[in-house]
């Protein structure tokens, strides 16, 4: 029986004076990638912290299981250590191994999955398997495609003895909801990345710059666009400083002065609201909003979509499921391939825009659904008649719900894509007491310089 998986939330640190500066010797990494170390018997976590590491570091928090740190000083350093290209990497919560080689990341990302396995799902590494896959990688700069930059009018006093107010441009700092003032990103696509300051001090002088909330940044194959939140009706002053800024520049901009769906376009004046990426293994053009979620890395998606698609391996007389399928980044590719695909998906928005990539590439043997995959999912017509292979990719609370309903489909095979290796261990667990073994494991390098782990697996059903 699968081990159960516990978790918790953490006391509050306690309000007793920190103690003097410590020294400590870092085992290993946590699952967020902070080091590990024991001083006087007492757990600590330390931020840029390496395995290996002699540090001297500032405690930062304590609590009664454990205490939190910050290296002030490398002592002895492990040789995966490098200089990180960002000034902003200690306090921004963006990245959080930037000190660590990128091909050293990877390989910790592995462990850190095959740690998690072990500790939820009850599964070892062992003779009889899983296989472990090589590593998906690719540039570990410039390649996010999305991202969300917040905007903040804070009291002086924060930054200097001055009074008054200052602005703050930048990312969440590290486990705090306050903002690290940025002037450069290293992992931000450059489309949108050189404009930094110019995008800084567009926001410094616009006339409603205090009721900014964010720009929602979105890179597609086609184009670049900036979606401005504004909690208040924009100036006319300040559209045309906007949308100067648009049209010298080519980015699309967008206003959105309330949810999601108020987000429009103001530049360029005509054609669709839309981005677009390709995948070209499958001749396949995807559109998507610039607040649509995508894979933020291109560059892996195509190799994670092309890798799951030979997982999977869906044969032209099969009916394939793609549990929460987008707008349909897994589901086209696998209509490529197989008899009849069916999507399903929460958020009826993106099951409508994946309708819409269908027919923009031709394909007629796919459908869309829109149904909560929390619940009874037996209930839904698309459910019936069983399926031959699954692929689902779950949010990071994994897919407990849906897992438990999967065994009534009488697939062969699963690919569980995921973005939080504990989730999947658990979800794995699951799946075996359902009579599907573990065969392939492996990690993806979605979000390099982050703590994020997001890998891939293949369920065979035990015959």
């Amino acid at each position: 029986m699968a081990k159960k998986p516990r978790f918790f939330t953490p006391k509050k640190p306690s309000q007793k004076p920190l103690p003097a500066a410590g020294e400590a010797r870092v085992e290993k990494f946590s699952h967020d990638m902070r080091g590990i170390a024991r001083v006087a018997r007492k757990t600590v976590f330390i931020d840029n912290a390496l395995p290996g590491e002699t540090v001297k570091f500032r405690y930062s928090a304590r609590r009664s299981r454990f205490d939190e740190g910050e290296v002030l000083e490398v002592l002895q350093p492990s040789p995966q250590r490098c200089q990180p290209r960002c000034p902003h990497v200690k306090l921004c919560g963006g990245c959080a191994v930037q000190h660590l080689e990128p091909s050293a990341q990877i390989q910790e990302k592995q462990q850190i999955l095959l740690d998690q396995l072990a500790r939820f799902g009850d599964i070892e590494l062992s003779e009889q398997g899983p296989e472990i896959l090589s590593p998906l990688v690719g540039d570990p700069f410039g390649y996010r495609r999305k991202g969300r930059i917040g905007i903040r009018l804070v009291s002086a006093r924060r930054h200097s003895k001055g009074a008054g107010k200052k602005l703050v441009f930048g990312f969440r700092e590290k486990r705090s909801n306050d903002l690290t003032d940025i002037d450069e990103c290293h992992v931000l696509h450059p489309a949108i990345a050189v404009q930094i300051p110019r995008l800084k001090q567009l926001v410094a002088d616009s006339d409603g710059r205090a009721h900014f909330a964010q720009l929602e940044v979105a890179v597609g194959d086609d184009a670049a666009a900036i979606v401005l939140r504004h909690l208040k009706p924009i100036t006319d002053t300040d559209r045309s400083r906007w949308l100067a800024f648009a049209a010298d520049t080519g980015i699309h901009l967008y206003l959105q002065p309330g949810d999601a769906a108020t987000a429009h376009r103001i530049w360029p004046g005509d054609g669709e609201e839309l981005l677009s990426y390709e995948l070209p293994e499958f001749e396949l053009t995807l559109r998507f909003h610039p607040l649509d979620f995508v894979q933020v890395n291109f560059e892996i998606n195509r190799q994670m979509v092309s890798r799951a698609v030979a997982l999977l391996d869906p044969q032209p007389h099969e009916r394939v499921l793609d549990l929460f399928c987008g707008l349909g980044n897994f589901t086209l590719p696998l209509a490529r391939r197989a008899g009849e695909v069916v999507g399903v998906e929460g958020e009826g928005a993106l099951t409508s825009r994946g309708a819409d990539n269908a027919a923009l590439n031709g394909l007629h043997n796919v459908q869309f659904h829109a149904a909560d995959l929390t619940r009874d999912v037996g209930a839904h017509s698309w459910a019936a008649g069983g399926f031959d292979k699954i692929l689902l990719d779950p949010p990071r609370s994994g897919a407990l719900e849906v897992v438990r309903e999967l065994a009534r489909f009488g697939a062969q095979r699963i690919v569980y894509v995921s973005c939080n290796p504990a989730t999947l261990a658990r979800d794995a667990g699951e799946l075996a007491t359902l009579g599907y073994r573990l065969s392939k494991v492996g990690v993806m390098d979605m979000f390099p310089h982050t703590a994020h782990v997001e890998s891939m697996a293949l369920f065979e059903r035990v015959k």
